[in-house]
């Protein structure tokens, strides 16, 4: 007796020269035609694991390399700062060019005097960068995900910044 009645077995077909048909024609076999396996797509190769976030190296690198040629100082080459423009209030971002061409140059002491916010910025950067390229390497995907407390901390921290460099005694912060 058969353990399992409601099995079907399932052969084959056969065309008359005893060979299996052509797998194409498989998919129209009927209702109880084998189904192929699923196999997962291979992993992508290092070289496409490690192109978007070469990329973004690249792009900040040539970005970096722009501003440290041209010279923020110097007035007429980037825009001013429509906060700045229209409020007379320092942004978070103000001074940021000007850091960004003393990083660049190496020199930290000035980089810090124009924004010490986004020296930080640049060292939180590479440290992501860093870790994004060991995870390309190692084939694990890089997901950056922040809970709401993060993003409600980063915003505070950008308002206290902008709140202690506008003040008198925070004129250190100021670029």
């Amino acid at each position: 007796m058969d353990p399992n009645p409601t099995a079907v077995a399932v052969t084959e077909p056969q065309t008359p020269g005893g060979t299996p048909p052509d797998p194409y024609a498989q998919a129209y076999a009927g209702p109880y035609a084998p189904v192929p396996a699923y196999a997962p797509p291979p992993p992508p190769s290092l070289v496409r694991r490690l192109l978007t976030p070469v990329g973004t190296l690249a792009a900040v690198a040539a970005a970096f390399a722009y501003v440290g040629t041209v010279d923020p100082n110097e007035p007429g080459h980037y825009p001013v700062c429509p906060t700045l423009r229209f409020t007379g209030l320092f942004c978070p971002g103000c001074g940021g060019l000007r850091s960004a061409h003393a990083f660049a140059h190496g020199d930290l002491a000035a980089a810090f005097g124009s924004n010490a916010l986004a020296v930080v910025g640049y060292g939180v950067f590479a440290v992501v960068m860093v870790l994004w390229l060991v995870r390309a390497i190692r084939g694990i995907p890089m997901r950056v995900t922040l809970s709401p407390a993060w993003w409600w901390g980063i915003g505070a921290v950008l308002a206290l910044f902008t709140l202690v460099r506008n003040l008198p005694f925070g004129a250190a912060l100021a670029p």
